[in-house]
């Protein structure tokens, strides 16, 4: 149930949850204030037939009047016309329709000086009650009567009593609710289809802006969707392309220094070689290798932030087991735990630059390399495990930095400058892989690489 509630408001918060209530709430009332008013435009068309009734009956009689007074009169006498008869004697008058009084002067001329009044009392009824005068109708009859007064032809004052069936209104059905939960659902439905349609290229935006901060080489966002989506996906790529090639830009001065100063450090250590006093020189020349060494590892910093690698398909169990097998071979102790059997959307050389980096790491200080590769909701991930100290659970996050090393005994006497687990994220960030670093719980440190099968992070 908690689970229910926090995915609910997990929808409420978001823009396509919003743009989805917002969308329903409008068609469905849209919708049933629709329904609403065609109704009462049905009913207003009802009783306005009714009240052409009440008009041609009254034109009726007045024509009637007009041209056979006599007869018209023992015709009402005698009750022999149908739907009009003598004014009624004792009736509750009360207002008629407005509608009704326009209808008549309209119909009959100001000069009938027509008046009328609706009968609210008792109408006749009981004259159609079980004598099954009319086929189909049994009981007794709801009767609509209307007292009418008007001038004839001949210049006499008449009042007569027009009376019809009561209106029945048919019942509409699709005010019924279920008819109305009906709609609510499909507005529901439709609602959602259009809040995700329409949330499409803002996901795609937002999903490239979180690789674009996870990679150093984001592939460009297809421009498509509406106008100011468009312009905003063109400019987001635009971003990304400045972004790069300012990061080409300051790779290429480092890549121009570092190639320059080779030169002078030549010179300069041919120069050393030449210093007489044998203790003075092994310390400058050492001093000097040091220097030389940590120029060439800026370089490989600097130059594993721009890869310009093609991305390609590549089956991922040849690739760990063809590393692991290469550094088996020159004796080193790296063993294959476990395969995945998947082929991924990767970047080939920076994956196996990356392992290389992982592997010789655990080799040089953890005596040892443990590589398996599996599979977690459709992300590879390759750990790399050693069996050394570990590193304190406070400097995990910091062993990602420029030449930050761990352990004390990880000195520089090992071999290491500390840009290894640099340049390892750097090249996993270039193929939208994170990397992490844990304590295992028996010893030792693992290094754990996931990365999306189909090169994306929600296949959106």
């Amino acid at each position: 149930m908690r689970a229910l509630a926090r995915l609910w408001r997990d929808f409420a918060a978001s823009l396509a949850g919003r743009i989805a209530l917002l969308l329903m709430l409008g068609i469905a009332s849209a919708s049933i204030a629709s329904l609403f008013v065609a109704e009462h435009l049905r009913i207003l068309a009802l009783q306005h037939l009714q009240l052409e009734r009440v008009v041609a009956s009254t034109a009726d009689i007045a024509n009637r009047f007009a041209h056979n007074p006599q007869v018209t009169q023992r015709q009402l006498d005698a009750r022999e016309l149908f739907g009009v008869r003598n004014a009624m004697p004792a009736v509750v008058l009360g207002d008629a329709d407005p509608r009704l009084i326009d209808m008549l002067k309209q119909g009959m001329g100001e000069q009938a000086g027509v008046t009328v009044k609706h009968i609210t009392n008792s109408c006749f009824a009981e004259s159609y009650v079980d004598q099954n005068s009319i086929a189909g109708v049994k009981g007794k009859i709801d009767i609509d009567c209307w007292q009418v007064g008007f001038t004839d032809a001949r210049g006499v004052r008449r009042l007569v009593t027009i009376d019809l069936f009561a209106l029945q209104i048919p019942h509409n059905g699709s005010l019924d609710p279920i008819y109305l939960f009906l709609i609510v659902m499909a507005s529901a439905l439709i609602s959602l289809w259009a809040a995700r349609l329409t949330t499409v290229p803002l996901r795609r935006l937002t999903h490239s802006a979180q690789r674009f901060s996870l990679s150093s080489d984001p592939e460009a966002i297809p421009v498509t969707g509406p106008g100011e989506v468009r312009v905003a996906l063109e400019t987001f790529n635009l971003m990304q392309q400045r972004v790069r090639d300012g990061f080409r830009e300051r790779t290429h001065i480092l890549a121009a220094i570092a190639h320059d100063l080779q030169t002078p450090i030549t010179r300069l250590r041919l120069r050393l070689e030449q210093v007489e006093e044998g203790a003075l020189r092994e310390r400058l020349v050492a001093d000097l290798a040091a220097m030389q060494s940590l120029v060439r590892d800026g370089l490989d910093l600097a130059r594993s932030t721009e890869n310009r690698e093609q991305w390609s398909m590549v089956d991922i169990d040849s690739l760990v087991t063809s590393l692991v097998e290469d550094h088996a071979e020159m004796g080193a102790p790296v063993f294959l735990a476990g395969h995945c059997d998947v082929s991924a959307w990767i970047k080939p050389d920076a994956l196996t630059r990356c392992l290389e980096n992982l592997v010789s790491n655990a080799i040089k200080y953890g005596g040892e390399a443990q590589v398996s590769c599996s599979l977690n909701d459709r992300h590879v991930e390759i750990s790399v495990a050693d069996s050394g100290p570990g590193i304190p659970p406070e400097r995990i996050a910091e062993m990602f930095e420029p030449f930050v090393r761990g352990e004390t005994s990880r000195s520089r006497s090992t071999g290491g400058t500390g840009i290894g687990l640099t340049i390892a994220r750097t090249q996993a960030r270039g193929f939208g892989a994170t990397l992490t670093l844990a304590n295992r719980p028996g010893g030792g440190l693992v290094a754990l690489l996931a990365f999306p099968i189909d090169g994306t992070s929600d296949g959106i």
